[in-house]
C-alpha cells in the first residue's frame, strides 16, 4: 500500500492495529498518538499494583515508544492529543501537550481507538483531591502514592463491576479497611442473583464491607454518605461506577454515533467515513445472541477488532460473528467466569429460557484440592440452544466457560454439549465433565423427565411449611438443616414410604443435588407424581441465604449453614 496510517490511542486496540499493519506492510508509514505517557500497558493488571502483586508500576508498561520504533518501525508519539479530525483534507490536528504547540498530520487511513473514560457522577465532593478513578498507569500510581504517603486506613470503592471488585480486593490484600458500595442489588451483574451470592460471601468473609442496593450520595473529607443515609469512613474514594465511550473526536468530525452512544462501525470496523476506522471500547458492536447493537469494553474483543480493521485496510475481508461477552475474574480464593446471557438478561430480551444449577467436583474427589464447582447453564426453551453459563469455584472455571463460549459461537445445543468429548485426568477434572453433567441435567428438565425448584424459591417453601425431605444421612442433617425439613436419607426412604405423602407436593434436597435427584426418580417410578428436586440443595441454599441473612438480620431458614 505504501500509504500513511495514523492511529489515535494505544493499548489493546490502537497498538494492535499498528503492529498488524506493520506485519502486513513493511513500507507503510505508521504513527500512533497517545495523550498520556504510555502507549502500551496492561490496563487489566492495574489493580494488582495496589496489593503489590505487581510491585513496580513500571512493569505495567509493556512497550515504550523507543521499542516500538526499533522493533517495528512504528512512531509512537506520547503526550500528543488529537484534538480534531479534518475530514475534508484528510488530516488531524494534534496538540503536543509538553510544548503546547499544535500541528496537522495527514493520513491515507485513520484508525480511532480512544477507549472509554471513567464516569464521574455529578454529586457533592466528587472533584476533591482524595477522589480517584482508575484508567491507566498514571492513575494507579497516583492512587497508590496518595494512600501510602498520607497514611490512609479507610477506603471506599464505588461500583461493583470488574474494576471496582478488583480494586477493592487488592486494597484489602494490602491491609486497608475497604468498603465496596454498589447501587444495584448485587455486584458483578454478568452473574445471576443466585450465583453472585457466592461472591458476596467471599467478599465479606475476607473483610470487605460490602453494601449493595445503595448508591453514593455525597463525598466528604473523611467519609462518604450513601443514598440511604449511611455514613462510611473513607479518607480515600475510588470511583468505579462504569465507563463511557470517548466519542468527542468522532462526533465533532461528524461521524455517525450509534444507538448505544458509541461510534457506529460496519462489519469491517469502518465508520461512516470510508477512510476512518474505529476499534475498542469506543465503538458499538453487534451482540450475536440478542441481535442488536451493544457495547463491550474488553481487551480480547478489542484486539480482534484491531486485527480485522488492519486486515481490511489491505483488502482482506472480515467475517463478523458478533460478540457474546465472556468474562473471568479471580477474587480472593475463588475464580469466577461467565459467558453469553444470564437468565435476567435473556428474560428481559423476551427469550423463553430455563437454567440448571449443578455443583459437581472440579476434579475427582479422591484427589487433593478437590472442591465443588458451582455451574449454571442457561438455555433456550424449547430448542435447547445454549444461551450462556456462569461458573464459580476454586478450580479452573475459565476452562468450562470457554467451552460454553465456543458452543454458543457455534450455535450449539444441549445435545451437542452432552456428547462433547473433553480431556480428563483425575487431577484436572472428572470423567463426566461439569459441562457435560449440566447438559444432561438440562435435557432431563427440558424433556420433562423430572421437575425442580430453584434455590431462590426455597425460603418461600420453608415459610409456607412445604413438605421438604432432607435426603442426607442423619449426621449431616444434625450438623445443619432447613428448619422444617424431615430427614429421610436416600439409604432409608424405601422403608419409610409411608412417611412421604402423595396428596401434596414433596420437595427433596441433599447436599449437592445428586442423592435427591435419585430419590425423585425412584419416587416417580413408585407412583409419586408431585415430587421436585431442589436445585443447589443444602450447599446452594446455605450460600444463597448467607449474605442477606447477615446484612438484614432476618430470620434464618437453616439451623446451621454448611459451606463444605
Amino acid at each position: 500500500m505504501r500509504g500513511k496510517i495514523l492511529v489515535v490511542g494505544g493499548v489493546a486496540g490502537g497498538a494492535s492495529v499498528a503492529a498488524r499493519v506493520r506485519r502486513l506492510d513493511e513500507y507503510a508509514e505508521v504513527i500512533m498518538f497517545e495523550k498520556g505517557p504510555h502507549v502500551s500497558f496492561s490496563n487489566c493488571s492495574l489493580p494488582y499494583h495496589l496489593s503489590g502483586i505487581v510491585e513496580d508500576s513500571s512493569k505495567l508498561v509493556l512497550m515504550s515508544p523507543e521499542v516500538f520504533k526499533k522493533r517495528y518501525n512504528i512512531e509512537a508519539r506520547v503526550h500528543h492529543e488529537v484534538v480534531k479530525i479534518n475530514r475534508d483534507r484528510k488530516t488531524i490536528t494534534v496538540k503536543d501537550l509538553l510544548s503546547e504547540k499544535t500541528y496537522e498530520e495527514s493520513y491515507d487511513k485513520l484508525v480511532l481507538s480512544p477507549g472509554a473514560s471513567p464516569i464521574r457522577p455529578n454529586i457533592e465532593g466528587v472533584n476533591q483531591p482524595h477522589v480517584f478513578t482508575v484508567r491507566n498507569v498514571v492513575d494507579i500510581d497516583h492512587l497508590n502514592t496518595h494512600i501510602k504517603q498520607n497514611g490512609i486506613k479507610n477506603i471506599a470503592v464505588i461500583g461493583g463491576g470488574f474494576i471496582g471488585v478488583e480494586v477493592a480486593e487488592n486494597l484489602k490484600l494490602a491491609g486497608y479497611h475497604v468498603s465496596l458500595i454498589e447501587f444495584a442489588n448485587q455486584m458483578m451483574t454478568p452473574f445471576d442473583y443466585d450465583m453472585v451470592q457466592i461472591l458476596h460471601k467471599e467478599m465479606v468473609d475476607n473483610g470487605i464491607n460490602l453494601i449493595v442496593n445503595d448508591g453514593l450520595a455525597k463525598i466528604e473529607e473523611n467519609y462518604i454518605v450513601t443514598n440511604s443515609g449511611k455514613k462510611i469512613d473513607a479518607e480515600t474514594v475510588v470511583l468505579a461506577i462504569g465507563v463511557k465511550p470517548e466519542i468527542t473526536l468522532a462526533k465533532d468530525a461528524g461521524l455517525e454515533i450509534g444507538e448505544t452512544g458509541a461510534i457506529k462501525v460496519d462489519a469491517n470496523y469502518i465508520t461512516s467515513d470510508r477512510d476512518i476506522y474505529a476499534v475498542g471500547d469506543a465503538i458499538e458492536v453487534y451482540h450475536k445472541i440478542l441481535h442488536k447493537p451493544t457495547r463491550l469494553a474488553l481487551a480480547g474483543p478489542a484486539q480482534k477488532q484491531a486485527r480485522a480493521a488492519a486486515d481490511h485496510i489491505y483488502g482482506n475481508m472480515n467475517r463478523q460473528k458478533g460478540v457474546i461477552g465472556s468474562f473471568s475474574i479471580h477474587l480472593f480464593d475463588l475464580n469466577a467466569a461467565a459467558t453469553g446471557l444470564n437468565v435476567r438478561t435473556a428474560e428481559q430480551a423476551g427469550i423463553q429460557c430455563d437454567s440448571v444449577y449443578v455443583m459437581p467436583g472440579d476434579k475427582v474427589g479422591l484427589m487433593p484440592n478437590s472442591n465443588p464447582m458451582h455451574f449454571k447453564l442457561v438455555y433456550e426453551v424449547p430448542t435447547g440452544r445454549i444461551l450462556g453459563a456462569q461458573a464459580i469455584g476454586k478450580g479452573n472455571v475459565d476452562k468450562r466457560i470457554d467451552v460454553i463460549a465456543t458452543m454458543i459461537t457455534m450455535n450449539g445445543t444441549l445435545e451437542d454439549l452432552k456428547d462433547l468429548e473433553l480431556t480428563y485426568s483425575p487431577m484436572l477434572g472428572t470423567a463426566r465433565d461439569v459441562v457435560n453433567h449440566a447438559a444432561m441435567v438440562a435435557l432431563n428438565l427440558l424433556h420433562g423427565v423430572y421437575r425442580e425448584v430453584k434455590v431462590s424459591e426455597v425460603r418461600k417453601l420453608v415459610e409456607g411449611n412445604a413438605f421438604i425431605i432432607d435426603a442426607r444421612e442423619k449426621s449431616e442433617y444434625n450438623a445443619g438443616h432447613l428448619k422444617n425439613a424431615i430427614n429421610i436419607p436416600l439409604s432409608e426412604f424405601r422403608e419409610r414410604l409411608d412417611e412421604i405423602p402423595k396428596d401434596r407436593p414433596v420437595y427433596i434436597h441433599c447436599r449437592s443435588g445428586q442423592r435427591s435427584y435419585n430419590m425423585v426418580m425412584a419416587l416417580q417410578h413408585l407412583g409419586y407424581t408431585n415430587v421436585y428436586n431442589i436445585s443447589g440443595s443444602y450447599l446452594g441454599i446455605s450460600l444463597y441465604e448467607y449474605y442477606n441473612d447477615l446484612v438484614t438480620g432476618r430470620e434464618k431458614i437453616v439451623t446451621e449453614y454448611n459451606f463444605k
